[in-house]
């Protein structure tokens, strides 16, 4: 079987992008004029942020585009001798190929320190009449505000469930994947509107070299099964606490998850569960103190453990 991997998948131009139309309808303009300004794209990841910049650069500069474009990330080069050597050097460049300017696209720039972004923003305005920059971060509220002013904001949101099914059911099609209906199922739940994600479990899971089913689907994108999540809860809930531990104990040692992992899976779970309005506040209030402990430090087993207690006491006065 062939690779399957997010670069060979990946779209060559805006059209292709997926779930992301009310962002490559805009930048579709900037291509038309053949011009742009600074752009800061924020979102989620595996939401296509990288893929629009690379897709608009190949559009707006055709075969000369790897000579116009350069991708650094942030997340490795974040101090601010990287602007004032490496970025400055390429922003001083004269563009190829006849082109007006060119194109700096910064991934994760919000991992860059607050001095970085101060001497970004000055580098920024006097190149501006050559070069061009792209931001892209997950949270803009980690973006100082004269560069968040300085540039065109484009929001990514997650993708649907409908997109992330459809570019999935493209690749095993051309991959000649086999894979049950509910796997491909559990895939796009794994991937929660993160199409990168989706593409590197099925690639993981193609590996073992056997049709995919759900089971294989969830031992190895580090996630439990959500049927046996509800199930541990609905058995707490009917006042088993040894059997809901003993639930717990098989997610654990089956599908190799940490107590964070499975506070996460269960919280989404809760809101599943056949009670009323009022007991599933007190179930987010407890479910969001365990986290904490847990997250501090304390013991997973025991924290866990309480939660389930706690569904116990909760269930019993149902009874």
């Amino acid at each position: 079987m062939n690779e399957i991997c997010t670069e060979k998948y990946r779209p060559h131009t805006l059209d292709e992008v997926v779930g992301q139309k009310h962002v490559t309808e805009r930048l579709k303009a900037y291509v038309a004029a053949k011009n742009m300004s600074h752009l800061l794209f924020t979102g989620p990841a595996g939401t296509g942020k990288t893929t629009c910049a690379l897709a608009m650069a190949k559009e707006m500069f055709g075969e000369e585009w790897k000579g116009n474009f350069i991708e650094l990330n942030a997340s490795d080069e974040r101090g601010i001798d990287v602007v004032r050597g490496k970025i400055k050097e390429f922003a001083r460049t004269a563009p190829l190929g006849g082109a007006d300017f060119q194109i700096i696209f910064m991934d994760e720039a919000d991992a860059l320190t607050s001095d970085a972004q101060a001497a970004l923003r000055r580098t920024m305005e006097r190149y501006s009449r050559i070069c061009r920059f792209i931001l892209s971060c997950n949270y803009s509220s980690k973006i100082i505000d004269p560069i968040q002013s300085r540039c065109a904001v484009f929001r990514f949101s997650p993708l649907s469930k409908e997109d992330v099914e459809k570019y999935l059911r493209m690749i095993i099609a051309k991959e000649g994947t086999e894979i049950d209906d509910d796997a491909l199922e559990g895939l796009v739940h794994v991937a929660r509107g993160d199409l990168r994600r989706s593409v590197n479990s099925l690639q993981v899971a193609t590996s073992l070299g056997r049709r995919i089913t759900l089971d294989t689907i969830y031992q190895t994108t580090g996630m439990a099964n959500p049927e046996d999540v509800r199930k541990m809860l609905e058995t707490a809930l009917a006042g088993e606490f040894v059997k809901a531990r003993d639930k717990l104990d098989d997610v654990m040692i089956v599908y190799g998850l940490s107590g964070q992992d499975i506070i996460r899976q269960m919280h989404s779970a809760l809101f599943d569960l056949s009670i009323t309005d009022s007991e599933k506040v007190r179930l987010m209030d407890k479910t969001g103190e365990i986290e904490f402990r847990i997250v501090e430090g304390s013991n997973e087993r025991i924290q866990l453990e309480a939660l389930l207690a706690y569904l116990v006491m909760i269930g019993g006065n149902k009874r």
